[in-house]
């Protein structure tokens, strides 16, 4: 904008300074001409005309402000467009401003509306709750009103019936009332009595029924040799039984301890379960807090000889109320209906006792049984881990590809061995804590890693189904 004035302002002097044109010749004075009149000059003939310099620069100064001139057009123009645009802006503002406000004043009134309908409605409810307090009063008072009265009437009737009844027979009457009261509190008790006897003889029919459905079995197919002297024969506990025709049908049998458990038997002992895919057999049941496990495996005083044959291994050996192994042929039905936790509890000779905890299966008489087991728990190390993959071995049938041949003398009893004098819970039996490592090798131990072994005095494994929440992992 400088610039534009400053060439205005030369474009002024410079029309100022241009003469005016005539029409060719000069206007002829009126004074007389003097005799003499000198000759002007050159110089002053040509300065009564503009420099072509001058109109250079002029025409210079008029196409400068020409420019400036349409820039100022063009930057006034951006400008006027920017301003209507924020205008429109300013508009589109304005009406959804003004829409929010008629919302805001249709949500005033509706607001409005309710707190004039809640407050007629608390002008209800304040009416109601005074008329019952009044009622709530006006009950009090005939309360107290009827205690009174009923507290003269007991008054009556007592100076009656002392005014009626003579004194020995009021007193007479009071003992009778006493004997009465004692009579009541007698047959209350014979009627609990009664009851507790009752639910006990309830409990002894359901273990009758237990047996004798237990008795409609053929268990007496097979039995163990006892000695000469020994009057009759013994049923095999560890045969699979037989159905009889009068028996109860054999698929009702619970599949395991914990189904036993979950039908309402709470008490340990021997039981007929029938897994899937397998005949009825006897097992002892561990009834407890976490429901019914069943035992497969324990060792408590050293009366049966764990150093048995394959044969007796796979069927099973011992007193399945004191020392006995279930059998790997019965293991395997159990493990094959689902997901289940292997329980092995321990006790040293110190009468330390120890747990640990296992997921596990186990293959069929195909693989040998092998044993697979994972994720341990418990306060014991985890030796087992080991013997994941190995196959069962006893004395007459070894695991050539897990074993060297020479190590059959450094231990006794079947188990998974992985290697010469591993852990073992079948090993022979030590009443006291030998002396000498070959010795002790052979006995029940748990051995973890490269530390110390624990000798063992007894153990139990047990086998119950894993959560529904394991299940699905």
């Amino acid at each position: 904008m400088l610039k534009t004035f400053y060439l205005l302002g030369l474009l002024a002097t410079s029309i100022a300074a241009i003469p005016l044109e005539t029409s060719g010749r000069e206007e002829q004075s009126t004074l007389p001409t003097p005799a003499f009149s000198p000759v002007p000059s050159p110089t002053e003939a040509k300065s009564r005309f503009a420099m072509l310099d001058d109109v250079r620069l002029l025409a210079n100064g008029l196409l400068q402000l020409g420019q400036s001139l349409r820039e100022f057009v063009h930057k006034t123009k951006a400008q006027i467009n920017d301003i209507f645009q924020k205008l429109n802006i300013f508009d589109r503002s304005f009406y959804q401003l003004s829409v929010v406000t008629s919302e805001i004043k249709e949500e005033e009134e509706e607001l409005k509306k309710t707190t004039n309908f809640l407050k007629a409605n608390n002008e209800e409810i304040k009416n109601l709750s005074l008329e019952i307090n009044s009622k709530i009063n006006s009950i009090l008072q005939e309360r107290v009103q009827l205690q009174s009265k009923v507290g003269s009437l007991e008054e009556r009737l007592k100076g009656l019936s002392q005014s009626i009844v003579p004194a020995d027979q009021l007193t007479e009457i009071i003992t009778l009332k006493e004997v009465i009261d004692a009579q009541e509190k007698t047959i209350t008790s014979l009627l609990k009595a009664v009851k507790e006897q009752h639910d006990q003889l309830d409990h002894q029919k359901n273990k009758i029924k237990n047996l004798e459905e237990k008795l409609n079995y053929d268990s007496f197919q097979d039995t163990v040799n006892k000695p000469m002297d020994a009057d009759l024969a013994a049923p095999d506990m560890f045969e699979y039984l037989t159905v009889n025709s009068t028996g109860p049908n054999p698929n009702d049998l619970p599949k395991d301890c914990r189904d036993l458990f979950n039908k309402g038997e709470g008490s340990s002992g021997i039981y007929v379960i029938k897994p899937n895919q397998s005949e009825p057999f006897n097992v002892y049941c561990d009834m407890g807090a976490d429901g019914g496990s069943t035992v497969i495996q324990r060792r408590l005083d050293g009366a049966v000889d764990f150093d048995q044959t394959w044969d007796k291994y796979e069927k099973g050996f011992g007193d399945l109320e004191k020392d006995f192994w279930l059998g790997l042929k019965k293991i395997h039905s159990l493990a094959e209906q689902g997901v289940y936790i292997l329980h092995i509890d321990l006790e040293d000779w110190k009468e330390g006792k120890h747990w640990a905890e296992y997921r596990f299966s186990l293959k069929g008489p195909s693989d040998d049984y092998t044993l697979h087991v994972s994720h341990f728990s418990g306060d014991l190390p985890d030796v087992m881990a080991n013997s994941t993959g190995i196959r069962f071995t006893t004395k007459d049938r070894n695991d050539d590809t897990h074993r060297n041949s020479n190590c059959t003398r450094n231990y006794t009893g079947g188990w998974w061995f992985n290697g010469c004098g591993e852990t073992s819970l079948n090993g022979r039996y030590l009443w006291l804590k030998a002396k000498g490592r070959s010795v002790r090798r052979k006995g029940i131990h748990w051995k973890p890693g490269t530390g110390p072994n624990y000798y063992l005095k007894m153990t139990k494994i047990t086998m119950r189904p894993a959560p529904a929440a394991e299940n699905v992992n």
